[in-house]
């Protein structure tokens, strides 16, 4: 009984009804005026010129979604569209749904209309006949008229809930989004996770440079006993932190607001700042640089940056203060990005990790490859990007 009753404790069950007799409502007050069928024929002339109109399918949208569904249009919900008719699909199922919803809308308010009059026959009927009950009730006054009360109630109740719940099926079938929409909804959601994996991965080679550099250093620091290392230690932990402040502060800004610009990210021409604060904690870094680096994509340049930081990483966290041979060329439309030094014992196979995984993410997004490993006594990080 409870379950049964608990639809008429929800304020959607009556902004349905609501929705269903603003429909009706002009041509019913029309039919006070002039009673003729052809009114409604031409109500249904008129719906069809106005569901042509692409702003429409907006104005029914946001009552559907409002009225039907209780949600506001800022809520989120993809399942009532607000958008103008973008196609002539689109226009032909708002006509389909502003003729249903005026056919539905009618047959509900008669019914309606008709059960309520009957209740009001049942209990204000005297005699002489004042307050007849129209066609749902039988000619006369007679004292067990009155246990068709609760019959009536639960038809009144049903047609409201039932209505309701039809006209909202129609409005998700009819307002929802085209196949198209439907794909470029797919597309915008795709291209958000993927925006939040490359946050992830920033995060990851940033702060784990920022990290690893500290660390390499203050371990340095404490073996060496130097009053001046130590001071030079605890500068390239300063430089570093604070770069990686920077970058945290941008990606945070990033999702916080998602339409602000944000400052430029940093690109391979930046190189630099990784090889001090690589030099900073010990490891001997020669870089050699050949082609227009200047002529590098942004999105090309800005993913080798993160790609060379990782690898510097990786040769700090797990080969430690050992010679290190970059190079970066720009040659026949391609950048390739080269990061070699010793091999030392113990460092994970190719694959493992998931620094050598964003590597390797990172160049198939952009076209490229990206190869990681030992190779002839070394541990190579070989990446090409296309720049065309």
């Amino acid at each position: 009984m409870v379950r049964l009753l608990r639809p008429f404790g929800r304020v959607v069950t009556y902004t349905r009804l609501l929705h269903l007799l603003i429909a009706v409502v002009g041509p019913s007050m029309l039919i006070f005026v002039r009673e003729a069928w052809w009114i409604w024929a031409v109500a249904g002339a008129v719906l069809v010129a106005v569901g042509l109109v692409p702003a429409m399918r907006t104005v029914e949208g946001l009552q559907a979604r409002l009225l039907l569904t209780g949600h506001r249009h800022d809520q989120g919900n993809n399942d009532i569209v607000v958008a103008p008719s973008a196609s002539w699909g689109d226009r032909g199922r708002l006509v389909v749904w502003l003729e249903a919803r005026l056919v539905l809308g009618y047959a509900t308010s008669t019914v309606v209309a008709q059960l309520l009059f009957a209740l009001v026959g049942l209990v204000g009927r005297d005699d002489r006949g004042v307050g007849e009950g129209g066609f749902l009730l039988p000619d006369g006054h007679s004292w067990w008229h009155v246990l068709l009360v609760p019959l009536f109630l639960a038809g009144l109740a049903a047609t409201v809930v039932a209505s309701g719940h039809l006209i909202t099926e129609l409005a998700l079938r009819l307002l929802g989004p085209s196949p198209a929409e439907r794909l470029a909804a797919m597309e915008e959601r795709t291209e958000q996770l993927l925006e939040r994996t490359r946050i992830a991965r920033e995060l990851h080679d940033s702060i784990g440079h920022a990290l690893t550099v500290a660390v390499v250093q203050a371990g340095a620091a404490r073996a060496a006993g130097d009053p001046a290392f130590t001071d030079r230690a605890l500068t390239a932990i300063e430089e570093t932190g604070r770069a990686a402040l920077e970058d945290l502060e941008r990606v945070l800004g990033v999702l916080r607001e998602s339409e602000r610009p944000v400052s430029s990210r940093p690109t391979l021409t930046d190189a630099d700042r990784l090889l001090e604060s690589a030099r900073a904690s010990g490891a001997k870094v020669d870089l050699e640089t050949t082609g227009p680096l200047d002529s590098v994509p942004g999105p090309v340049s800005r993913e080798g940056y993160r790609i060379l930081q990782e690898s510097l990483t990786n040769v700090l966290r797990h080969a430690g203060s050992v010679p290190a041979r970059v190079r970066i060329a720009v040659a026949d439309g391609t950048l390739t990005l080269e990061i070699r030094n010793p091999l030392p014992a113990g460092i994970p196979e190719p694959g493992r990790g998931s620094g050598l995984r964003g590597m390797r993410e990172r160049a198939a997004l952009l076209g490229g490859r990206a190869r990681t490993g030992p190779d002839r006594g070394d541990w190579q990080v070989h990446v090409n990007l296309p720049v065309s």
